[in-house]
């Protein structure tokens, strides 16, 4: 067998050209001091936005707190007349209950004064359902 004879590969005449190696990335996005300043705007922008909420918040619980003094004379009206209420239901049924008991006066006060002294609950709910009693002391309750 004869041998062959091989052609070597040479780089061309003159040589190859220059290796780019440097890092060539292209410009993506804002610079970092236009981010931070933008992100400063932002935040500024966010406070100004903050305390004006918080201003109209407190604007809006001071109306609603000058909403409720002036409801509170009404509502404490109708808080008193229906005690009052109670109190005369609550003297007829003990009239009703003590008529055969002699020398017992009906509503003869407990206190013996005659300064007014407001009933307390179960003074005014002992003749109710014992359910009324417990949502007038503990509110309405799910799980009593």
């Amino acid at each position: 067998m004869a041998a062959s004879k091989v052609k070597q590969d040479m780089p061309p005449p003159g040589g190859y050209g220059p290796i780019d190696y440097r890092r060539n990335l292209p410009r993506r996005g804002l610079s970092g001091y236009s981010m931070f300043g933008i992100g400063v705007g932002l935040m500024v922008f966010g406070y100004w936005r903050l305390f004006r909420w918080n201003r109209e918040r407190r604007r809006l619980h001071i109306e609603e707190l000058e909403a409720r003094i002036a409801l509170l004379p009404l509502l404490q009206a109708e808080q008193d007349r229906q005690m009052l209420r109670m109190l005369r239901e609550n003297l007829e049924e003990e009239a009703v209950i003590m008529k055969d008991v002699p020398d017992w006066k009906v509503g003869e006060n407990v206190f013996h004064t005659e300064r007014w002294v407001t009933p307390i609950t179960s003074e005014l709910y002992n003749l109710r359902p014992r359910e009324e009693m417990l949502r007038k002391k503990f509110g309405f309750l799910w799980y009593v």
